[in-house]
């Protein structure tokens, strides 16, 4: 039976990416992916890359070397990842003093520029000016998510890396059992986001990787045009996480709601005129409950609507995904302690961004190469 050096479990953007490097380096890698067709956070992602929002030395660094990453990637995977770049629109809600959002970001790289209510809507002609008592504006990063994902898959298949459509059933030392078989390796790495906490916890480990219940609608191509990427200046999301990590043990039961739901009102338009819009989160502790599609579709649309009506009223599909985070906002990233050979790689808070430049560098430490970042991330999950 054959035995690999690596095996990645989940095939979206983190797993993917990483897989790549490690056989780019000249391991003897295996793909894991429960979905033959995409169904992860990644799939459904707005595919931003927000170059510009780093806040602290390291977060810096990673976010310039994830722009340079994104130059030559195109031609070094031999695909069309829609590279470009657009205009993000931070909204500013009408009971909310622009100078206050300004300060929200004030440690950024690049900080965004503040635009009054006629300006924001000239560059958004599609915004509600009623809602807003101004708007925030920086130029961003975007590719299609999806795309990018397979055409890291591809480079791979062709480095000579392998993929099996596989669900990962239990992890074993030196190697996984899945629905399909049992599979060898000196090392198993966990990139399977939002399901990262449960296949761990499966094992009897547990590690401080979470998740929400995320929810948008994918519109399909339409004539009516986005302009911006829109997103909201204060971004509810980030806090929900922070609230929702005080106390670890509560994550053990699997009945519990830990904070109320929030809904970021975001749109953004990709190249074959399909839209993506949302987004509700939840921070419901079982990964597999199940959500009430009519109630939130009519809650996302209602809040689109208020912010972007023309949008609101275009037919589209509700979708549901499961998004990792950590209780820091850095990665987990790192050898597993008790399980010998079993490692993480998962709980990106900006993964479009963070996951090029770290998957890199860990196949570079997975060769025996010392790496100050990869050693300052693995030091924070402790």
């Amino acid at each position: 039976m054959k035995t690999y050096d690596w095996i990645v479990v989940g095939g979206g953007i983190t797993g993917a990416t990483l897989a790549y490097e490690l056989v780019k380096v000249g391991l003897r890698v295996l793909l894991l992916e429960q979905h033959a067709t995409p169904d992860n956070a990644t799939r459904y992602s707005y595919g931003g890359l927000a170059y510009w929002s780093g806040t602290t030395p390291l977060t810096r660094q990673l976010c310039q070397e994830a722009s340079d990453r994104y130059q030559i990637l195109p031609q070094e995977l031999y695909a069309d990842i829609e590279l470009r770049e657009l205009d993000l629109l931070l909204t500013i809600s009408a009971d909310t003093h622009p100078e206050t959002a300004t300060s929200l970001y004030a440690n950024c790289a690049v900080p965004p520029s503040l635009l009054s209510v006629q300006d924001a809507c000239e560059l958004e002609p599609l915004l509600n000016r009623e809602v807003i008592s101004g708007a925030l504006t920086v130029k961003h990063g975007h590719i299609h998510p999806d795309k990018t994902t397979q055409a890291y898959i591809q480079a791979f298949l062709r480095a000579g890396g392998e993929m099996q459509i596989s669900q990962v059933l239990q992890i074993l030392k030196g190697g996984v059992q899945t629905n399909t078989g049992t599979y060898h390796s000196a090392n198993v790495v966990i990139c399977a986001g939002g399901l990262s906490r449960k296949l761990l916890k499966s094992a009897g480990i547990s590690i401080k990787v979470y998740f929400t219940h995320a929810e948008m609608i994918e519109i399909q191509h339409v004539d009516l045009r986005l302009q911006t990427l829109v997103m909201p200046a204060n971004l509810q999301r980030f806090q929900l996480e922070t609230a929702s990590t005080q106390v670890d043990e509560l994550w053990d039961d699997l009945g519990n709601e830990l904070v109320s739901p929030i809904l970021d009102v975001g749109a953004v338009q990709f190249l074959d005129g399909s839209l993506r819009v949302g987004q509700i989160s939840r921070v419901l502790t079982n990964p597999d409950v199940q959500v009430n599609a009519e109630e939130s579709e009519n809650w996302l649309r209602n809040s689109i609507a208020a912010v972007l009506p023309d949008v609101a009223k275009l037919p589209g599909t509700w979708h549901h995904c499961l998004v990792a985070f950590s209780n820091n906002r850095l990665p987990v990233i790192g050898a597993i302690p008790e399980f010998s050979g079993l490692h993480i790689f998962s709980g990106f808070s900006n993964p479009l961004v963070f996951v090029p430049p770290l998957a890199q560098r860990f196949a570079n430490f997975a060769t025996g190469k010392e790496d100050e970042i990869i050693n300052q991330i693995i030091i924070s999950m402790k």
